[in-house]
């Protein structure tokens, strides 16, 4: 059946005579095209009108490919007469209007297409309108400054497309919102005055000869409100006044409109830069769920405004403001790409299509969502072009009569009571998915039952800082009871809320927090897993809880993706940061992230402790490597670079072995080679040796230093040559001189457990070659023994008391002392390993220790590692196993495979009590005993 039968079973809908009238100047086309021009004609009065208008322009452009004759019409458009344009214009959006129809109507053009070109037409406009009215102006003189020659860059100023025109959305008869500014870096500071008034003019004169209805029609409604306080701010205000208002009052209205902004005319190169300068006010650095709160406020005040708020009924039902429709699709997309954008660019997308195909890709909404989202989006804005092609009209309502509703049946190709039915399940669906979004439900109101002590704990939470201000007080009361209830399941409520209570009140601020907790619940089950497991990651969290972030981020808990990956990531959020301090800022973020999700996994039984170990020395080698270089960069502007070849960081201690915990400092020695050059080349030279050791101050300054974003390591150099005493960078000459020469044998001991992990890569391998030669060197067994049982009774000296039951690091047998002796065995070996377990292995391998020794030192050390990272996790330092709470007790049975508490610490202690006794068998053997004695 035929466009024009099909709509001549609609008697109310079509109009015979008009069709015919239409078809008939079409003769010589083919009769496909002689039915649509008639179907178009027939069933609406602006498309019959416009067609009579324009069928000596429409005939010939029928016969090539609608888009090649919308693109010629817009192309034309640049170079009409200024003392025409607007009836020119006119004229050419009446043509573009039929053309679009017919091709949206025939099914050529999908949506994107209609959308696409309607929007094309309309930035062309914009610009030819604009550059007349700018030129109008230079032609008077009112433009200082300025000459024919600017009108291409419109005097410096530019146009930015809000809404559907910044998106490529336009609809059929939509208007425009447009914002305008202008460069003022351009003019002259006395010139300033004259040209914002000037360009106020021209943007005035540009509005009516788009917006204003004469004999030929209208170009666009346009709409200037957008911009920022338009009750008091002039029509075109300068970038840098814009900007400032945005940095200090901007709302979450406002960044959710500049999601879509985009240049679209004038000085286009200035308008990005704007918009680029504008990144941080609109795409935050942390997730920003309080937009969900503002985006439902605000969609509740538009229903309210429209009278929108009750059931969805078809008859008048606003398929835009209304529910499920056209703009609760919109406000999902965009407050989703609000939330997450700042973390993450691929979510930084106009159309609300590829936004929603975007956050599917990025893991923030199920793909199925998003899906179903965009198939409603696009039958929506189908229908709204049907209702608005009818009579030109700027219309969003559904017809109210039967009349209408055969007139929109018959325009879709569809059965009426089809459609009907198909409308109101696509409305209902989409209420249900944004409804649930944007209102997730109501939040237990019933708190659970207090004792007196719990209830005095929860009464003095409205004190602390983070719940001071009305709107965090607001957001919390919904939080508050599901966090109870959920402390009221776990196996010890009481301590669980002491810990919460100590999380609480290390908040500074709860707004963002908050907002995230009620939007995401599975966060409280987090929150309350850690608050009843470990205080140490809980106080962590209070001072970090911008890495609550990550938990949702989509990748948190996927596989650990290993060193150089981290190292990757960070260098690309380095440099996404435009000066050093906020490289440092980013990198104190990016490694509280990873640090908090390494401790989550942990803590979970997601990863061993040997696992989380090493996870974050991974994590601590990756900052090393993003940090260095900046550092480096940044004090190269002051001094020059690096002279000679450079230097290398050295890992020590567990840094060097791989193996860190949840609280370990960074033992770091920094090694230098002048390679002869004497001093830097820079603004500021300096000789080479001060040059590297301010050098290696800024780095230490760099990792360890208080920031907004807290620190990122403590770091120790008591291991470089000489100690404190010496310098704080070592030439290598001068390392290679000492370590042959005066080392003490602690100092190659610790050298067994010493690597490069930044720096000069050239001088890192020389190190690393250095090392080995000297660690093959033959040595002395006996005197490496006696030099170890030395430093033996000096730390049982130092050591106050018997160590604790669960105690790991310091003590007869334990870590320490294992790992003394694991340095040992890698020195005599030789052995270049540099992680305990190893270097005993290396050393059963020699003949140092027998098989069985080598087999209890290393089950001890594993069994004491897993106590340690546990205790570093949970506490942040020793274990008490009379304040464990139930969660932590299990981490550490979990961990050490023992039944109970008190099953490991009589395990601990036996291990330990043997390990002690193997060391001082091996080193007797060995002659230690008598050496040190001799000693």
């Amino acid at each position: 059946m035929s466009f024009a039968d099909r709509l001549t079973r609609c008697p109310a809908a079509y109009d015979p005579q008009k069709g015919r009238e239409a078809a008939d100047a079409f003769r010589d086309l083919p009769e496909t095209m002689q039915d649509l021009v008639a179907g178009a004609a027939g069933s609406s009065p602006y498309l019959a009108n416009v067609i009579g208008q324009e069928s000596d322009w429409l005939a010939p452009e029928l016969e090539r490919a609608p888009e090649d004759a919308a693109r010629a019409l817009i192309d034309s458009l640049a170079a009409l007469p200024d003392r025409t344009l607007g009836d020119e214009l006119r004229r050419a959006k009446r043509r573009l209007a039929v053309l679009v129809a017919l091709a949206d109507l025939g099914g050529v053009w999908p949506l994107e297409d209609v959308t696409g070109t309607l929007t094309r037409f309309a930035d062309a406009a914009v610009d030819a309108a604009l550059k007349s009215c700018v030129a109008a102006e230079i032609a008077r003189g009112k433009l200082p400054g300025m000459t024919e020659a600017n009108r291409d860059r419109a005097a410096g100023m530019t146009v930015l497309a809000m809404g559907k025109m910044g998106a490529g959305e336009l609809n059929y008869s939509s208007d425009i919102d447009l914002i305008c500014l202008f460069d003022e870096e351009v003019y002259d500071e006395d010139a300033y005055l004259d040209a914002r008034s000037a360009l106020i003019r021209a943007t005035r004169k540009m509005t009516a000869l788009l917006s204003e209805t004469t004999g030929e029609g209208y170009v666009f409604r346009t709409d200037l409100r957008l911009r920022p306080d338009p009750g008091v701010t002039p029509v075109c205000l300068s970038m840098d006044a814009a900007e400032r208002y945005y940095e200090s009052l901007g709302r979450t209205w406002e960044r959710a409109a500049y999601v879509k902004a985009r240049a679209c005319a004038g000085d286009i190169a200035a308008g990005e830069r704007f918009l680029e300068a504008l990144t941080p006010f609109v795409w935050r650095k942390h997730l920003d769920f309080w937009a969900i709160r503002d985006a439902h406020d605000m969609r509740l005040k538009i229903r309210s405004h429209k009278g929108l708020g009750g059931p969805i009924t078809l008859p008048g039902h606003d398929m835009k403001l209304g529910r499920g429709g056209i703009r609760e699709i919109e406000f999902f997309t965009q407050t989703r790409q609000i939330i997450a954008g700042g973390r993450d660019p691929s979510l930084r997308v106009r159309g609300t299509v590829e936004g929603l195909s975007r956050l599917a890709d990025a893991g923030w909404v199920p793909r199925d969502v998003t899906d179903t989202l965009s198939a409603e989006y696009r039958a929506h804005r189908e229908v709204e072009h049907r209702l608005q092609m009818v009579n030109d009209a700027q219309t969003h309502d559904l017809p109210q009569d039967d009349a209408g509703f055969d007139r929109l049946a018959a325009l879709m190709g569809r059965d009426v009571s089809e459609l009907k039915a198909d409308l109101a399940d696509r409305l209902e669906r989409v209420r249900q998915l944004t409804e649930d979004f944007f209102d997730p439900g109501a939040r237990p109101e019933d708190e659970p039952d207090l004792t007196e002590g719990q209830a005095e704990i929860v009464a003095r939470w409205r004190s602390y800082p983070a719940l001071r201000s009305e709107r965090a007080q607001a957001i919390f009361e919904r939080v508050k009871p599901v966090l109870l209830e959920k402390l009221d399941q776990t196996a010890d409520p009481d301590r669980t809320l002491v810990h919460l209570d100590g999380f609480l009140s290390g908040l500074p601020a709860g707004v963002q927090l908050f907002a995230l907790l009620d939007a995401n619940p599975t966060l409280i089950d987090l929150l309350i897993d850690i608050a009843g497991t470990s205080p140490a990651l809980a106080s962590y969290l209070s001072r970090n809880s911008g890495v609550f972030d990550a938990v949702i981020g989509g990748a948190f808990f996927e596989e650990w993706p290993g060193r150089e990956a981290l190292t990757d990531d960070l260098a690309r959020a380095l440099a996404a940061s435009h000066d050093y301090e906020a490289q440092l800022d980013a990198a104190r973020r990016w490694a509280k992230e990873w640090h908090f999700r390494i401790g989550v996994h942990h803590l979970r039984g997601l990863i061993d402790a040997a696992t989380a170990r090493t996870q974050y020395a991974d994590l601590a080698e990756a900052v090393l490597n993003g940090v260095w270089p900046a550092v480096v960069d940044s004090f190269a502007e002051r001094h020059g670079p690096p002279p000679g070849d450079g230097a290398a960081v050295l890992g020590m201690g567990s840094l060097g072995a791989g193996r860190l915990n949840a609280t370990s400092d960074l033992d770091l020695i920094v090694i230098y080679d002048e390679a002869g050059i004497e001093s830097s080349d820079g603004p500021k030279p300096l000789n080479t040796r001060a040059y590297y050791a301010r050098l290696t101050q800024a780095l230490v300054t760099a990792l360890s230093a208080p920031m907004p974003a807290g620190k990122l390591y403590e770091v120790d150099m008591r291991l470089r040559p000489s100690g404190k005493q010496g310098p704080v960078a070592t030439a290598f000459s001068a390392f290679r001189r000492y370590q042959a020469e005066e080392a003490w044998t602690w100092e190659h001991l610790a050298l067994t457990r010493a690597r490069p992990v930044a720096g000069a890569e050239k001088l890192g391998a020389e190190i690393a070659a250095f090392r080995q030669e000297l660690l093959d060197r033959p040595r002395d067994t006996a005197r490496v023994m006696g030099d170890v049982e030395t430093m033996r009774t000096r730390l049982a000296e130092a050591q106050r008391g018997a160590p604790g039951p669960l105690e790991a690091k310091a003590g007869p047998g334990r870590l320490q002392d294992i790992e003394l002796l694991s340095s040992a065995l890698a020195l005599l070996a030789p052995s270049p390993e540099a992680a305990p377990p190893d270097q005993i292995a290396a050393g059963e391998a020699a003949g140092l220790v027998t098989a069985d020794e080598a087999a209890t030192l290393a089950a001890t050390h594993r069994l004491l590692s897993a106590v340690q990272a546990g205790a570093r996790l949970l506490t942040g330092e020793g274990i008490d196993p009379d304040a464990l709470v139930a969660g932590g007790e299990a981490l550490l049975l979990r961990e050490t495979g023992t039944d109970s508490v008190g099953d490991l610490i009589a395990r601990v202690a036996e291990a330990s009590d043997e390990a002690a006794g193997i060391i001082e068998t091996v080193l007797s053997r060995h002659g230690g005993m008598e050496a040190r004695d001799a000693g």
